[in-house]
């Protein structure tokens, strides 16, 4: 189907913002796999194991999110049917709060920082990496999801405007 003449997001774009958002999806949920293999790899020490909030609450795997959100978008380009562009922007928002709970847990995450056995100082360091790594690829997510959820809400709430029908202008009709 082509896009409305008056539509502020053409196909290609939401095109690409659905690519986008899959690549990063990608990118969190390997992130996540790798502090998954670097932490099961601790060994206890005197000092305890490094278990960052981020990991706990699983912030990359949210990346899966960020998967679906991206396919979404590109099935709505293709077949833009009105349930399928509400569920569209309800994942956007929902990605939109995941990132910023994870940009909130991430920074929480960097300030605090125990003392740890020697043992599991350079799996705790290279975590600590990751999670800024992670944190610098958080504004992408943040702004092609505000992006698309901006313009797909401006173009439906066009879209109800051009419907709307006063009721004298149903009333000259008739006549």
């Amino acid at each position: 189907m082509a896009p409305r003449a008056w539509s502020k997001l053409s196909t290609a774009d939401a095109l690409v913002l659905g690519a986008i958002q899959i690549l990063m999806g990608i990118f969190h949920v390997f992130m996540w796999y790798l502090l998954l293999t670097l932490y099961i790899g601790q060994t206890p020490g005197v000092f305890g194991i490094y278990s960052p909030i981020t990991y706990q609450a699983g912030c990359s795997l949210w990346g899966v999110v960020f998967i679906l959100s991206g396919a979404l978008i590109i099935t709505v380009a293709r077949i833009p049917y009105p349930c399928l562009i509400t569920g569209a922007i309800i994942l956007n928002i929902l990605s939109i709060l995941l990132t910023m709970i994870a940009v909130i847990l991430t920074v929480a995450e960097l300030f605090t920082f125990h003392s740890l056995s020697y043992r599991n100082y350079g799996q705790a360091k290279l975590g600590r990496e990751v999670s800024r790594v992670l944190l610098l690829s958080y504004p992408l997510e943040f702004v092609v999801a505000v992006s698309y959820s901006i313009l797909t809400c401006s173009d439906l709430g066009r879209d109800s405007e051009d419907n709307f029908t006063t009721v004298t202008d149903e009333a000259e009709r008739g006549f």
